[in-house]
């Protein structure tokens, strides 16, 4: 079976078994060198039509794209708790799929998520593309709100995570959440945002960023919130050779064709990295 439903020119839902046991679905688009795209909190495939169009039009720029449910969510669901290191595994099985490295593209806390997997747990990123990513300046409160996260879902008040979680959220966008059931129940999977966003936050970004070695781009919308610029220029600085750039996008999502545009760059240059041709 190669993958691909030819009666609605859609990819069909594949599956692999990460090394924590969880069995992750995901959509493989195109050939050639690797983009894995790491969700922020709450999205799974079947509400994100914008990650789904910008893999399609990479795919079409010769990259290999791959859009999965991260665990807990969508077809990936299971319940409980999802904490960092098992959504960290996923990542691995789909790096694996993927052929053995991939550029990862994280968005929001799956920004935080995929500095995570490259720094701390060492898996063969090629390069980063970081939307949006929410980080704020050390010991800014992320443990504090963190715990209290967790602690409603240990609890199984998974409506009281999710109200936690969003707490700083515009009303109507909370309120948008809250009445979707399938939030509501995948909220244990928020655990793996929150905790990522307390290791962001536990030292300055250049401790904790400096050994990456990879192509690494931060971006944010034209329209963005307050937190996402000075985010983006501590990423620029932190990571060697990194940096940073606006992009048309608003409401902490970017449109598909400037994004795949630029995502594409950033595989480039991971392949130039790789074959040693990058100056410095």
């Amino acid at each position: 079976m190669d993958g691909f439903n030819h009666d609605e020119g859609m990819p069909m839902s594949e599956f692999v078994t990460s090394a924590a046991g969880d069995r992750v679905a995901y959509d493989r688009r195109g050939s050639g060198p690797a983009l894995i795209f790491v969700a922020g909190a709450g999205p799974w495939r079947a509400i994100d039509p914008t990650t789904t169009e910008t893999a399609e039009l990479l795919a079409k720029r010769g990259v290999t794209t791959i859009v999965h449910d991260r665990v807990g969510r969508g077809e990936s669901f299971v319940p409980g708790a999802i904490g960092l290191e098992r959504e960290v595994a996923a990542i691995a099985a789909l790096i694996d799929v993927a052929g053995g490295r991939a550029v990862l593209c994280g968005h929001s806390s799956g920004s935080s998520i995929s500095l995570y997997a490259t720094a701390v747990a060492g898996l063969p990123v090629s390069g980063l593309a970081l939307w949006e990513a929410p980080l704020a300046p050390p010991h800014s409160g992320a443990r504090e709100w963190a715990e209290t996260v967790n602690r409603h879902i240990d609890g199984g008040n998974l409506e009281g995570a999710l109200r936690e979680y969003m707490r700083d959220m515009p009303p109507e966008l909370l309120e948008y959440v809250l009445g979707t059931p399938a939030m509501v129940d995948q909220a244990g999977s928020l655990r793996a945002d929150a905790d990522s966003l307390v290791w962001a936050e536990s030292a300055p970004h250049a401790d904790l960023f400096g050994g990456i070695r990879v192509p690494t781009l931060a971006m944010i919308g034209a329209e963005t919130y307050d937190i996402m610029r000075p985010a983006a220029e501590s990423i620029a600085t932190a990571v060697p050779g990194a940096s940073w750039k606006q992009l048309p996008g608003s409401q902490h999502t970017w449109q598909p064709e400037p994004m795949a545009d630029e995502l594409a760059r950033v595989v480039a240059l991971a392949e130039q990295d790789r074959d040693g041709e990058r100056p410095g």
